[in-house]
């Protein structure tokens, strides 16, 4: 188990790859501009376990409870010595707007992504999967046929309750429900409460509650973390 110095060891190097000062981090998991997050921990103190959760998915840090995993493994390539790994593309088209359903997801193709920029991304690549997107309600972030990189390892969109004056975007993330897969941006004020967020001004957001959610049987795919449009 981990103490909370090695917590703090961690969340200080990840802040530091990532340029940010501990109030930085505060603001981005707790919406507040101070520092008590950190100091906690600099006095040896124990953060519950929702707060230690925050500030991970802040600094892109997956916090994880359950059976031991055994990552499956994925092809790594040398090109001009640097090292890549074959991330899978696959056959699902995840819709921006009100869903696509997707029969058989095979395995079409692999795309080659440098492995030390996955680790910026802290992206690990047997958590990583491509797919298309369809559909313009994600314009002018997301195109429809743009490529889509998906941590599967970040399926828990962060509790946020947005305050007035936070200009900050949810993130995206590739999901299912009823049976038609779809991405959006996702914000969580509640525990049983979503939104479902378009970047197109003229798709409105979608509100799903904890009735709604096991009636559609919501499962999310996993955080999407980069994108790339494709030329028509």
């Amino acid at each position: 188990m981990r103490e909370s110095t090695d917590i703090l060891a961690l969340f200080e190097s990840r802040m530091r790859e990532m340029g940010l000062t501990q109030t930085d981090l505060s603001f981005r998991a707790f919406g507040k501009k101070d520092n008590s997050a950190i100091q906690s921990l600099k006095r040896g103190a124990s953060p519950a376990f929702d707060r230690v959760a925050a500030m991970a998915d802040a600094l892109g840090l997956e916090m994880y409870l359950g059976p031991p995993r055994t990552p499956a493994p994925v092809e790594q390539i040398i090109l001009d010595s640097k090292e890549y790994a074959l991330i899978p593309l696959h056959t699902a088209t995840l819709s921006a707007g009100s869903g696509l359903a997707n029969g058989d997801n095979a395995i079409i193709d692999h795309l080659a992504f440098r492995i030390n920029w996955l680790r910026r991304l802290n992206v690990a690549p047997n958590h990583a999967c491509l797919a298309r997107a369809e559909g313009n309600s994600m314009l002018p972030t997301i195109h429809p046929g743009d490529m889509v990189l998906i941590d599967t390892a970040r399926t828990e969109p962060p509790i946020y309750k947005r305050r007035d004056n936070d200009q900050r975007r949810a993130a995206i993330y590739a999901f299912v429900e009823g049976g038609q897969a779809r991405i959006k941006r996702i914000e969580r004020p509640g525990s049983e409460v979503l939104f479902l967020v378009s970047d197109n001004p003229n798709h409105a957001p979608e509100l799903r509650t904890g009735a709604q959610l096991e009636q559609l049987q919501m499962s999310i795919i996993g955080k999407v973390v980069w994108w790339g449009h494709t030329a028509g």
